[in-house]
């Protein structure tokens, strides 16, 4: 009853707003219908006098403006860019697509529409080509998963120059001074991750963190993070655990990893707990269904649909989810509302740290949006 009431207070409030004209608060202010419209405006030649009456006005009628009415009749189209690294199907970046791809068909009636572009990991020529298209296109707003800093901030100097707006994706640069963040604390993520894992193995001596590495670099700023906040954790509660390191390289293929993951449980036998800061966690997962491993378990981080199976079959003890697809979406949405509605949007969104399991998975669905 609560919430239909306040639905119907809601209803009239807009209705109040909508029947509010530019002549009604002429009248209240006491001034020319000219005058509101340029105080409305933001029209110069309007007197000191004459604006400080139209604004109490305003604020004694509580006049509102339909910002979103306002943005449709402007017809403008708005072009914005998305900047992701190359990847494979059953990958984190898909839900971000899938995301950005949701918000643009959501916001259809404003002509927005965004244009995704794709660059080579630790490539810094990839990343230049890239935002040179961007730039060259003179795009209204760019969503961009930043590169190295140097090289990003190059690229982001640039906008600024222009006054393109900008917003970062995954890594949380300050000092680029973007629009806004959205993505995980991920130091907190990682440091959240060591103490759900050692909750099942409080007893174990060892343990093993597998890394997805590209050109002998971990493949993103997130898993790195990640890394360091669950360090972190392990050195303070668990200093005495060893924590043994496997290397799998994104470029080779599923015999290539299972040689390597065969030869380090046959070489660690007390290994009984893994953990991966990326969205892979089902290529050891696979590996112990295959070779009937139970006595074995990894945590993983994203919502990929290999992961899923793994978890539902018992090889992945947990997943991390930060809202892949939900970042998407959020990200062209604030660029929508500081472009197009002209509002300001909130500088830093850090998204939620959830833990997934076998028992909860089936009834964690996409956020409807």
């Amino acid at each position: 009853m609560r919430s239909h009431n306040s639905k119907k207070n809601v209803t009239f409030a807009e209705d109040m707003t909508q029947k509010i004209r530019i002549k009604d608060i002429a009248e209240r202010a006491g001034v020319s219908v000219g005058t509101v419209d340029r105080v409305l405006h933001k029209r110069p030649n309007v007197s000191k006098p004459a604006l400080e009456k139209v604004e109490q006005a305003l604020k004694e009628m509580n006049y509102q403006p339909n910002v979103y009415a306002s943005a449709l009749a402007y017809n403008k189209s708005y072009t914005f860019y998305c900047m992701l690294p190359k990847h494979s199907s059953e990958a984190y970046w898909n839900e971000v697509e899938d995301g950005v791809k949701r918000c643009v068909e959501a916001r259809r009636d404003f002509h927005i529409d965004v244009k995704l572009l794709f660059y080579q990991r630790f490539d810094n020529d990839s990343f230049n080509e890239q935002s040179e298209i961007c730039l060259k296109e003179n795009a209204d707003g760019v969503i961009i998963v930043p590169s190295e800093l140097d090289i990003t901030r190059k690229f982001t100097d640039q906008l600024h120059e222009r006054n393109i707006p900008f917003i970062l994706l995954d890594s949380y640069i300050p000092d680029l001074q973007p629009l806004s963040f959205y993505g995980q604390d991920s130091f907190q993520s990682g440091y959240f991750a060591a103490r759900m894992l050692m909750l099942i193995a409080r007893d174990e001596k060892a343990i093993m963190i597998m890394k997805q590495i590209k050109d002998g670099h971990v493949s993103s700023k997130q898993q790195a993070n990640r890394e360091v906040g669950f360090r972190h954790y392990m050195q303070d509660h668990f200093p005495s655990v060893k924590i043994h390191e496997v290397d799998l390289p994104l470029d080779k293929d599923r015999k290539y990893y299972d040689m390597i993951l065969e030869k380090f449980f046959t070489s660690h036998p007390e290994v009984h707990h893994c953990i991966t800061f990326a969205s892979k966690a089902h290529i050891v997962g696979d590996f112990l269904l295959k070779t009937n491993r139970r006595s074995i378990q990894i945590m993983g981080y994203d919502l990929v649909g290999k992961n899923v199976e793994c978890v539902k079959q018992g090889s992945i003890s947990f997943l991390i989810s930060q809202h892949a697809f939900m970042q998407g979406y959020l990200c062209v949405d604030a660029l929508f509302h500081a472009i197009v509605l002209k509002k300001k949007v909130k500088p830093v969104n850090y998204m939620p740290i959830e833990l997934l399991t076998k028992e909860n998975i089936e009834f964690y669905k996409r956020e409807s949006v």
